[in-house]
């Protein structure tokens, strides 16, 4: 029985949208990409998307509307007395450590609001070493990494459909307005078009399998799938939506928001001289220098970082909610005490992170600072092991005439689209994943 639900079919979409449409999107793709080759990168991220994402997006909607449970009970009723809630409990560790380090970029986030407003920002700053010195100062770096986590707990308490929906049906187009018109402007700077055949012209060199594992991570990450957010959002969905066209939505929007952010920033680095490898601090440096050149610019990108801010958090929403879920068993008197738990221990996991690039640059594991293993290991191997478990449960664990009976309730899409869906899953999506993983570890 779902003790809480969605008060509408948009605020659904909205919701999970709003999970995906966040750093995935804004942060992670445009410095991704800007690594690993523009285009190439790209086309990699657009079809796994498309032929593994989707599809995958679509099993966790199946696994979580059909139990009504959260991530670990969801396996539990679908599948009793079998190991397969270990998968659900491997998504709810991996959100756990995923917001661990997530916050800790809405806390760069954050700063950047109050960089906007103070006049940090100006047409005189040198944005590579405001950024170096956000990040780098201790102090900073963890007060706003705890003041990022005091939001989101604040609104996850409140529940789905008064705390997270209300959140994310209000700024979410007001983001893609600003989108738009940052787009015209950077494609309008001298130079530009470098940045658009960077971004859309493929340079084949860049095809290896380390790029291949990297863009279906990506795909994941930007669907927040594999780590049982969305098992966890459409438990609180009635039968009467359709997960069909909601999915496609929710994909198409992530696509669109990718791209837009691509639009922008790719323009502005060739045009004022950046170069596209910086990593993470791509947005960072890049979106203020844009900003100056654009009519009233500065207070432009300080409402700008006000909806970016919005767009990480609710995809903080959805990480914590996943855990949130898993704690209290629909026993929603229990949420407030649970969040606020939760969140505290989430913040402490996520110091380390927060030092990464301070104090705590010089503290390596396999060569990487625990801000890029968290990371790496998330994003590049739990979220493409937990897809694979995933559609394998549905494809092949699950009836068929059960899978599809159910995936059709609310859905009105052309009788095909269900079959396709189901073929999808059970053949290409793991096949995809397992060669992708092959290639990557040499054996093929």
């Amino acid at each position: 029985m779902k003790s809480a639900s969605w008060s509408s079919k948009i605020g659904f979409i909205l919701s999970a949208a709003g999970s995906a449409i966040g750093l995935g999107a804004i942060w992670k793709f445009p410095y991704t990409a800007g690594t690993n080759g523009g285009a190439v990168f790209f086309i990699l991220f657009l079809l796994f998307t498309l032929l593994i994402g989707l599809p995958v997006l679509l099993a966790e909607f199946y696994i979580g509307r059909k139990s009504g449970r959260n991530a670990v009970d969801a396996f539990k009723v679908l599948a009793p007395g079998s190991m397969w809630p270990w998968v659900g409990r491997m998504g709810v560790a991996a959100c756990f450590v995923l917001l661990s380090f997530y916050s800790v970029v809405g806390g760069w986030v954050l700063a950047y609001v109050v960089h906007a407003f103070s006049g940090a920002v100006h047409p005189h700053a040198d944005f590579g070493q405001l950024f170096a010195d956000t990040i780098a100062n201790p102090v900073g770096a963890v007060l706003y990494q705890a003041l990022f986590m005091l939001v989101t707990v604040a609104v996850v308490q409140g529940g789905i459909a008064n705390g997270i929906e209300k959140a994310s049906r209000y700024l979410m187009p007001a983001l893609f307005v600003l989108f738009i018109l940052l787009v015209v402007r950077s494609l309008t700077l001298p130079g530009a078009m470098a940045g658009v055949s960077f971004l859309l012209k493929p340079q084949w060199q860049y095809l290896n399998p380390q790029t291949m594992l990297i863009a279906l991570g990506q795909a994941f990450f930007a669907l927040s799938i594999g780590v049982s957010a969305m098992i966890t959002y459409s438990a609180y969905l009635g039968d009467d939506q359709d997960v069909f066209r909601s999915a496609n939505s929710v994909m198409w929007l992530n696509l669109l928001v990718s791209l837009l952010a691509g639009l922008v920033i790719f323009p502005a680095v060739f045009a004022f001289g950046f170069a596209p490898d910086q990593g993470p601090g791509l947005i960072f440096v890049v979106l203020p220098a844009v900003f100056q050149h654009i009519p009233f610019g500065q207070v432009l990108f300080a409402v700008f970082m006000l909806l970016v801010l919005f767009a990480t958090l609710t995809s903080a929403f959805a990480m914590l909610e996943t855990v949130i879920a898993a704690a209290i068993h629909n026993h929603e008197a229990r949420r407030r005490p649970a969040v606020r738990l939760v969140g505290l221990a989430i913040f402490i996991v996520g110091i380390p992170s927060a030092l990464s690039f301070g104090i705590g640059k010089d503290w390596t594991i396999f060569g990487k600072t625990v801000f890029d293993l968290w990371d790496y290991l998330i994003t590049a191997w739990i979220m493409p092991v937990g897809a694979l478990c995933v559609a394998v449960f549905v494809a092949w664990v699950q009836q068929k005439d059960a899978v599809l009976g159910h995936m059709r309730r609310g859905s009105n899409v052309s009788a095909s689209i269900p079959q396709l869906w189901y073929m999808a899953l059970r053949y290409l999506a793991p096949i995809a994943i397992l060669l992708v993983f092959a290639n990557t570890l040499g054996w093929i």
